[in-house]
């Protein structure tokens, strides 16, 4: 995947904007060698224009003798004959102006080409998108969220989905399918240096058969022993499996959690209305933040959004710094559908809140919403309040 360099989250922004769904984004040269290391899919770097052009080419000759397959697009505020010598003298593959944020586009789609004809069937590796649903509290809907989502995206059977429930001491997502596991993620243990497709299938749980669930382990104590590079290694391994990952996270940031943002694509964080709770998301994204996790990949969904609570969406925004991407009102419906064992949007696709999750996977997916007559609409459930989607950008 593409992995852009630059300070300024501004012009990260930007550049996410115009590049393939999944591209990631780190602050500085000196974090990009750490993050190539733990990312060897990524076959583009895309250096931002407030990259000085020394570290710039310095970056340039380091990977044209360590990952000769990753190429490096310079992307400077203005383009010279000498400039433009120098850097593929370095190695660089394109240089290209920022005013003209489609020549960024082609020149990472020409990357990508590069790629899988220097690595072979092996770059056509099937590669999901791993989709985290996270908040800093708990009872906010966090479990309901991300079992709708899966179901929204596995739609009619069209993609093939795995939910995963990394809230390793209280995970609900088995139980809030009426699921019994006979295995959870707690037989993966120990099994870090050979986990593939074939054993890791073997755990999974069926719930429809374009939707499977990792199970958390049915006893709190097991999570002392669940390591964050089993995790690192399920998730990776999950990718190549499925169009699409779900991650069920734990309402903090433990070491199980940060790895999960850390494998993941799309970060959708969760809010109610109330004070405590948005106190707490602000405090959780100034952490992502300042983490560097999933930057320009968040996207906010409020639950329970009912005006009459006293705090409209606008002033959310207002407080959080952050487009509101989708909205699910209260509604009875969802939580006797949630205790039936059959999620809102499998018992009742006419419902308002299965539409708005529906809206949310074909954002996610990169693709219009077509209602449930088949008639397209706009994401009017999780437009921002310009009209316009506010997921900023969409990966893989």
């Amino acid at each position: 995947m593409p992995v852009i360099v630059d300070p300024d989250s501004t012009t990260a922004r930007s550049l996410l904007g115009a590049l393939p769904p999944g591209c990631q984004s780190v602050d500085t040269t000196e974090r990009l060698l750490p993050w190539l290391a733990q990312h060897p899919e990524e076959y583009v770097v895309v250096l931002g224009p407030n990259i000085s052009f020394g570290d710039g080419v310095t970056v340039c000759e380091a990977l044209r003798i360590s990952r000769p397959a990753t190429s490096v697009v310079f992307v400077r505020p203005a383009l010279d004959t000498g400039l433009l010598a120098r850097a593929m003298q370095a190695g660089a593959r394109e240089v290209v102006a920022m005013d003209d944020l489609h020549l960024v586009a082609g020149a990472v789609t020409r990357a990508h080409e590069f790629s899988q004809a220097l690595r072979g069937p092996e770059a056509l590796k099937k590669s999901g998108q791993v989709i985290s649903i996270f908040s800093p509290k708990g009872g906010v809907g966090k479990t309901t969220v991300a079992v709708n989502l899966a179901l929204a995206l596995s739609g009619k059977g069209a993609r093939k989905v795995c939910l995963v429930d990394f809230d390793l001491a209280f995970g609900d997502v088995a139980i809030t399918l009426q699921l019994f596991p006979s295995h959870t993620i707690e037989h993966a243990i120990g099994s870090e240096e050979d986990l593939d497709a074939a054993l890791l299938s073997s755990l999974l749980t069926r719930y429809q058969d374009s939707l499977k669930v990792l199970a958390a382990p049915s006893h709190p104590d097991v999570r002392e022993r669940i390591t964050p590079l089993l995790i690192s290694k399920i998730l990776r391994t999950l990718r190549t499996m499925y169009d699409y990952v779900i991650v069920d996270t734990a309402p903090a940031f433990d070491e199980p959690t940060l790895t999960a943002l850390d494998e993941t694509d799309e970060c959708i964080v969760v809010a109610t209305l109330d004070v405590p709770t948005l106190k707490n998301v602000k405090v959780a994204l100034d952490t992502l933040e300042m983490l560097n996790v999933g930057r320009g990949h968040r996207y906010l969904l409020l639950n329970h959004a009912d005006d009459a609570v006293g705090i409209g969406a606008e002033k959310v925004e207002t407080i959080l710094g952050m487009n509101v991407s989708s909205r699910i009102s209260t509604s009875v419906d969802i939580a006797a559908a949630t205790n039936a064992g059959t999620p809102i949007v499998a018992a009742s696709p006419n419902h308002p809140s299965s539409s708005a999750f529906r809206s949310l996977s074909a954002l996610l997916a990169g693709e219009p919403f077509t209602g449930v007559n088949g008639d397209s609409g706009r994401h009017a459930e999780t437009n921002g309040k310009d009209g316009r989607a506010k997921l900023f950008r969409i990966k893989r």
